[in-house]
């Protein structure tokens, strides 16, 4: 009987383990229908509001804009920015601020499986997925991902929807400005809005939109060379 149990247990865990990879294969080609913060935010009261957009149809600004907001190393790291990281524990330990140095990569991990509040075991769980992220989705993709499913305002989710409701253009057409505004909004998009930003937010947007130019993109896409 014990030994029933323990193979049971372990089956358990086994598909634990794995069904992240599953489904992160068939988000290479699908889009996901809902995320857990989607779900969430719909019990606290927000609708959903959501349009997925394919990498070709969101603005290259905008997607230079996250990066150079979110995680300039994009494009040669492999899901986690470790000196981002120990530069964070520093600050902590001196009783500073910290962003925490999540990575796109790790920031889409937790978009699709995980919960919003931070705890260790949920820094932990998310460190195990951004592995996989990594491992079976190329960098065009996982961008593609955090863009059509990051929250960007009570019940805005994705680069289209946001475009629309702040500025009333679609995704592509996103100017500097506009993209940098919806940039810098993503760390506290239910209290940020881009489309009428405070003095904080617009000086932000203007630093994150001087760095813009200096993330990689070329005409084939985001982390592709010539």
């Amino acid at each position: 009987m014990v030994g029933r149990s323990l193979r049971l247990l372990g089956m358990l865990v086994a598909v634990l383990l794995l069904a992240p990879a599953v489904i992160l294969l068939a988000y290479r080609f699908v889009p996901p229908p809902v995320t857990p913060l989607m779900l969430i935010r719909l019990t606290e009261g927000y609708g959903i509001d959501k349009d997925w957009t394919s990498i070709g149809r969101i603005s290259p600004n905008l997607q230079r804009a996250v990066m150079a907001s979110e995680d300039a190393k994009f494009c040669i790291h492999n899901g986690f920015d470790w000196e981002a990281l120990e530069e964070n524990v520093g600050k902590l330990q001196r009783g500073k601020r910290s962003r925490g140095g999540s990575t796109i990569s790790m920031q889409t991990a937790k978009n699709l499986f995980l919960w919003p509040h931070r705890s260790f075991v949920r820094k932990g769980i998310e460190a195990y997925l951004t592995l996989w992220v990594e491992f079976l989705l190329p960098k065009e993709r996982i961008l593609e991902l955090y863009l059509n499913i990051a929250e960007w305002g009570k019940g805005i989710y994705g680069a289209e929807a946001a475009a629309r409701h702040h500025f009333g253009v679609s995704a592509s057409k996103l100017s500097p400005r506009q993209a940098a505004l919806l940039a810098v909004t993503l760390p506290l998009p239910l209290e940020y809005n881009p489309g009428r930003p405070g003095p904080y937010l617009s000086k932000r947007a203007g630093v994150i939109q001087g760095r813009m130019y200096s993330v990689p993109y070329t005409a084939k896409g985001v982390c592709k060379e010539q």
